[in-house]
Order: structure tokens, then C-alpha cells, then sequence
């Protein structure tokens, strides 16, 4: 109800001209996923037409294979492999990513070392670095290892690029953080790990979440490591929209593809509106 309340107390202060723009901004946001709803449900779209001549619902009892959202949510299409696919891989460079970062960001934000900056931007260099660079000189050696084509090599690779995000987000949370209540638990007698678990975590949980969704979604994004490392073996959900658009066309199917491989960020989207507001990070989840 609060929410509602403010929601409507800001229409009101806005003018004419900031509803119009905020209009604009939500049209360039949402206006590219129009076509690709509707081309999702279309069988035959032929230019200049404003919308299909054919749609996939009358072609639909007499086609033999199928075609459009039947084609995406069957085997064929192997939509729902690349979906646990990705799922897994991010899911476990997420727990991985959080065991490496934790630790470091701590020794970043509140500890000072000879050579600190040099290291800060050897962190930043696989940001800088092309994925291609870095794929095809792995991807020489995973060969030779025989990690090349599996599970293993596409989780070390996508922790190239996942691990200076979560580091820096982390860093900047421990900052923020302090060492106030520490000190204070620890002169209360507090052992190191009940300060761990009852002080410094319920504080570091908002920015620890966040994280981890954001590595999460870099994740699932990531095609060009994960074409060179899976060797064909292992398809995720941007190599397989990949195979279904390399011939410079968007079918029905192929769309149906894209939307599916937008869901995980709309998911995470919700969440983060949902459950890490901005006090949160102020007050913790234990409060």
C-alpha cells in the first residue's frame, strides 16, 4: 500500500514532458522485443508487411514437423538442455566465484600492500582483454589437458570474466562496511567465527546476493568462451541461439529461442527489485 502511495505521489509531480520521456526510455527499453514476440508466433512475414501474412496458428495442424513455440518446447530444439546447461554452469561459477572473491575483496578493501594497485588492474584485465584473445590461447591448452569439450573447462573459463565483477562489487560492500561492529563484537568477547556468522554475514548478505546474481547472469550470457571451450559437445543457451541465427535469419523458432534466452535476466530482474533494496544494504538482512 506504501508502495502504491509513493507510486502515485510521484505521477503526480511529474510533468508532461518527464512522463514523455520516461515513455521514450521504456519504448527504446521494450520496442526491440515487439517484433521478436510477434515473429515468435508468425509463419510467414514478408517485407513491407507491418504483420504476418501467415501466422504459425493456421499453419499449425498441417504442418508435419514443428514449427514455432512447438518446434522450441520440443526435443528437437534442444531448448530445454541448454537451459539446465546454463542453469548449472552458472549456478556453480556463482559458489565458486563467491569462495574465491570473498576472501580477496576483504584483503582489498581493508588492507594495504606493495604492488596493490598493479594487482587491482591485473584484475581488471580479462575486461580489457578480447574474449577471442583469451579463448583461442585456452582453448590451445585445454586441448592438450583434455578439458576441452567439457564441463570443467567451461566453468574455469567463465570464471575469467565473472571474478573481477564479483571482487569489485564485493570490495565496494566491504568498504561501506567498516570495522566498527567487528570491534565491537570482538571486545564483547565474540569468537572470530561467531563475528563471521552473527555480524560480518547478515551485513555482507545484500551486496554477497547481488553479486551473485549479477555473476549469475554474466554467466549465461557468455557465448564466445563457451563456443570455443564446449567444442560442440556442451550447448548453452547463447551457443544454441547462435546455431539458429548463423544464416543471417530470424525465423519463428529462432525468436522463440531469444525470448526464452531473455527469461533468466527478467527473473533476476524481479528478484533484485523484489528482495535488495538500497536500505538493505545500509541495514543488513538481519534487521
Amino acid at each position: 500500500m506504501a508502495r502504491k502511495s509513493a507510486s502515485i505521489a510521484l505521477n503526480e509531480r511529474l510533468s508532461p514532458y518527464q512522463k514523455l520521456y520516461l515513455l521514450l526510455i521504456a519504448g527504446f527499453i521494450l520496442g526491440p522485443f515487439i517484433p521478436l514476440i510477434i515473429q515468435s508466433f508468425a509463419f510467414r512475414w514478408a517485407w513491407p508487411d507491418l504483420l504476418p501474412g501467415t501466422w504459425w496458428l493456421e499453419q499449425r495442424e498441417r504442418a508435419v514437423l514443428p514449427l514455432a513455440w512447438d518446434y522450441v518446447i520440443s526435443p528437437y530444439s534442444q531448448v530445454w538442455e541448454a537451459t539446465l546447461n546454463t542453469v548449472f554452469i552458472g549456478c556453480v561459477v556463482t559458489v565458486i566465484c563467491l569462495f574465491i572473491c570473498l576472501p580477496a575483496a576483504r584483503v582489498l578493501a581493508r588492507e594495504s600492500f606493495k604492488g596493490k594497485p598493479a594487482f587491482e588492474f591485473f584484475l581488471s584485465m580479462p575486461l580489457i582483454v578480447p574474449e577471442a584473445a583469451i579463448g583461442i590461447a585456452l582453448l590451445m591448452i585445454f586441448i592438450n589437458i583434455g578439458l576441452a569439450g567439457t564441463y570443467t573447462g567451461i566453468i574455469i573459463v567463465h570464471l575469467i570474466p565473472t571474478i573481477p565483477y564479483m571482487i569489485r562489487m564485493l570490495t565496494a560492500v566491504y568498504q561501506g562496511l567498516g570495522r566498527d561492529f567487528e570491534e565491537q563484537a570482538m571486545i564483547l568477547g565474540a569468537s572470530r567465527w561467531q563475528i563471521l556468522r552473527m555480524v560480518t554475514m547478515p551485513m555482507l548478505l545484500p551486496g554477497i546476493v547481488a553479486g551473485a546474481l549479477f555473476t549469475f547472469l554474466v554467466s549465461t550470457n557468455i557465448f564466445l568462451l563457451t563456443f570455443f571451450m564446449g567444442q560442440g559437445k556442451i550447448v548453452t543457451l547463447p551457443t544454441l541461439l547462435f546455431s539458429k541465427i548463423s544464416g543471417g535469419t530470424l525465423d519463428a523458432s529462432a525468436a522463440g529461442i531469444t525470448l526464452v534466452v531473455t527469461v533468466p535476466g527478467i527473473i533476476l530482474l524481479l528478484i533484485t527489485e523484489r528482495f535488495i533494496k538500497e536500505e538493505a544494504f545500509g541495514k543488513g538482512f538481519g534487521n
